[in-house]
Formats: C-alpha cells, sequence, structure tokens
C-alpha cells in the first residue's frame, strides 16, 4: 500500500499540486499538514501517516523538503521506515528506496548528514574552547542568580515555606530551584573547605 503526504507551511499556500500528484501515483491514502512549518518535528498529519503505515507498504511525498527541512532529520526518519520495512519515495527528487538506486542515494544523504554533525561538533567545540581562553562562562545562564537562590533557602529554612510555593515566587520549576539549591549548597562547601586549608596553611609553621 503506498501512503502519501502532502505539506504547506503557510496558510497562502494549497495542497492541490501535491495531492494531485499523489493521487496520479496511485496512493491508496494521503494524510495532509495545513500551514505547518517543516521545522516542527511533531506534526499531526505526519505523524497519523507514520502510525499508519505498516511493513510492506510505502510513504510517498512530493519533494523531500515537504518532509522535513533538516537532512539529518530526514535521514533519522527514512532510517525508522526502513527498520521498520516501510519503503520511501520522493516524486521530484527520483528516490526510491525499493530500488538499488535509491538506496545509494539514501546513503549518500546519510553520508552527507554525518559529516554535517561533525561539521557542527567541531565548531561547538572550537567555540567552547575559545570562549574559555577569554574566561567567558560555558553552557546555559542559570535561572536564578546566587543571591536569589539564597534568598529561596532562608525562605524554605526560616520561614518554612514550601519548595514548591518558593518556586513559584520565583517563577521556576521546583526541580529546578531544588537542583539550584543543592548545587549552591556545594559549592558553599568547597568554599568553606578552601577556607580552612588556607587556615591550616598559614597557621602551619615549619620546625
Amino acid at each position: 500500500m503506498m501512503i502519501g503526504y502532502a505539506r504547506v507551511s503557510t496558510e497562502d499556500q494549497n495542497l492541490d499540486l501535491q495531492t494531485q500528484a499523489l493521487k496520479l501515483l496511485g496512493c491508496d491514502k494521503i494524510y495532509s499538514d495545513y500551514g505547518v512549518s517543516g521545522a516542527t518535528s511533531s506534526r499531526q498529519g505526519l505523524d497519523q501517516a507514520l502510525a499508519y503505515l505498516k511493513s510492506g507498504d510505502k510513504l510517498v511525498v512530493w519533494r523531500l523538503d515537504r518532509l522535513g527541512r533538516s537532512l539529518a532529520n530526514l535521514v533519522q526518519l527514512l532510517e525508522t521506515l526502513g527498520r521498520r520495512n516501510i519503503r520511501f519515495r520522493s516524486i521530484t527528487e527520483h528516490i526510491d528506496t525499493s530500488s538499488s538506486g535509491g538506496r545509494l542515494v539514501f546513503h549518500m544523504m546519510a553520508a552527507l548528514a554525518e559529516f554535517e554533525r561533525s561539521l557542527i561538533s567541531e565548531r561547538t567545540r572550537a567555540g567552547i574552547a575559545a570562549a574559555r581562553a577569554l574566561g567567558k562562562p560555558i553552557g546555559r545562564p542559570y535561572l536564578l542568580s546566587s543571591e536569589q537562590v539564597k534568598r529561596a533557602r532562608s525562605l524554605i529554612e526560616d520561614k518554612n515555606q514550601t519548595t514548591r510555593d518558593v518556586a513559584t515566587l520565583f517563577s521556576v520549576h521546583p526541580r529546578t530551584l531544588q537542583r539550584m539549591l543543592i548545587r549552591e549548597e556545594a559549592k558553599d562547601n568547597a568554599h568553606d573547605m578552601e577556607n580552612v586549608d588556607m587556615q591550616k596553611s598559614q597557621s602551619y609553621s615549619p620546625p
């Protein structure tokens, strides 16, 4: 069975060109998404098509970018279909994974996707190394400052407020607040240990 999928990203476009091509090819059923970006990983029409497909079926699209914008995501989706013994065809690009030529194109796509991931990884590592060399902080900024975390701890310990209530006050999730409290406590303990070690070293006099 051939299952078609069509998508347009804006409401001023229409699906006629795609659906006509899918019908002419002989698709038994066509799912669609209207006004949905290809960058969105979860789409109602696509999700329904993927759920309907069974082993031995074929998913057909008018063009590859109707399925998704990211090469890596396309390869991941096609690999998932392959593991389910579902074939794939793109009309415009003449890709059909039921043929040896189509499988070759897919493997080339997979290689390009892997190359793209490697480039992104290399750029990320280079950026982190450059930031560290300049003394810039790495990673996402904390949602609460150190002073806010200390204030939250005071409200919980001294004012007997619940973690949930305090988290609501600071507009964060309770689990997030709990993690930040633990992190701040560990940082304080490490700082206290450093002070103790420094005092010991200053008070020590060699014989």
